[in-house]
């Protein structure tokens, strides 16, 4: 507050306004909610490499181990990537990990058919927008909950990939497939360097162009944010398209990784991918977040089951302690809403 100084003189002085530093711009003060917020994910993984190191000292951080854990983290970041940007707006994507299984198999029945790679690849990324769409779409114009949409897009895109496949795995045997997926530099994967690539495609969608103010502002206040002329259905309807699309990037990774296409759905990329972006700072109420927290909240989600498996741990600890850094992590981020 501003408080006149007066002199003997007469004059009056007024005090300038007290200017908060950058720190604390930043969020970077334990008082403010908005540090646990923005820091938990940096500040979890620092300990966790610590903590890791000391256990697994010859191991944990070898060469080897960090591009096990970047390469086994690529698909739950390119997934979480889609996740972000429809929390942002204040929903929730449910059937990400079903769109990467029905992407999966579109790719395997055209690669079994003899369709060329690009081919295969651009319709995998194809279907897994068109799901996304319809479910912008019922959402958007229909005013569903997203919870229930989504959810019946998981059951409804598992049971159409099994029909697909007749339930039965395809064989992907593609050299370039193989090479890329093991292929790297130094310790780092090319698929978990396309995953970066992607990461500063979106962080930069979101930070610096109008698209990116629309998504925050659809999830800030909806009816706000259509006074002021963002059209809040398309922003609904697209943010899902890019949910569905990232899993159909995510379905082409891993069938590079593992050399088939799998028409069984891997739960824990759903679970993964939610709790990476509350990891990762972003509001679940929308309106505020980024795409980088989310994205280093997959890694060290993989590091930590990476670390518990190569310290000994029981696989039974292992959703123990994920469990307990999600819940804690919802707590510090609901504190700053």
């Amino acid at each position: 507050m501003q408080t006149p100084d007066v002199k003997e003189s007469g004059v009056v002085h007024v005090a300038a306004p007290e200017t908060p530093s950058r720190l604390k711009q930043i969020g970077f003060s334990l008082k403010s909610p908005y540090f646990w917020a923005n820091w938990t994910v940096l500040l979890a993984l620092i300990i966790s490499v610590i903590v890791f190191w000391a256990l697994s000292p010859d191991t944990f951080l070898s060469a080897y181990n960090i591009s096990t854990i970047l390469t086994a983290a690529a698909v739950p970041a390119i997934l979480v990537i889609g996740q972000a940007f429809v929390v942002m707006t204040a929903g929730i994507d449910l059937s990400n990990a079903a769109i990467v299984t029905l992407a999966a198999v579109t790719f395997g029945a055209m690669f079994a058919a003899g369709q060329p790679l690009v081919l295969c690849m651009g319709l995998a990324i194809i279907m897994g927008i068109i799901a996304g769409v319809v479910n912008g779409v019922v959402i958007a114009q229909f005013k569903i909950n997203d919870f229930i949409v989504t959810l019946g897009m998981l059951s409804l895109a598992q049971g159409v990939a099994l029909v697909i496949s007749n339930a039965t795995p395809v064989q992907v045997i593609s050299e370039p497939l193989a090479t890329f997926a093991l292929g790297k530099i130094g310790v780092f994967p090319y698929i978990m360097i396309l995953a970066v690539v992607l990461l500063i495609i979106a962080q930069f969608v979101l930070t610096q162009t109008r698209f990116g103010t629309h998504v925050l502002a659809t999830g800030g206040n909806t009816d706000t944010a259509r006074a002021m002329g963002v059209k809040t259905k398309a922003m609904k309807i697209a943010v899902y398209a890019i949910s569905g699309g990232a899993a159909g990037i995510a379905s082409i990774v891993l069938i590079s990784r593992i050399g088939a296409a799998e028409p069984s759905m891997n739960t824990s990329l759903l679970l993964n991918s939610v709790a990476a972006v509350v990891l990762g700072g972003v509001s679940l109420f929308g309106g505020r977040g980024n795409i980088v927290g989310p994205f280093v909240g997959a890694i060290l989600l993989t590091m930590i089951i990476n670390g518990l498996i190569v310290a000994g741990v029981p696989q039974y600890y292992q959703f123990i302690a994920i469990g307990l850094i999600v819940m804690v992590s919802a707590v510090l981020v609901r504190s700053a809403k």
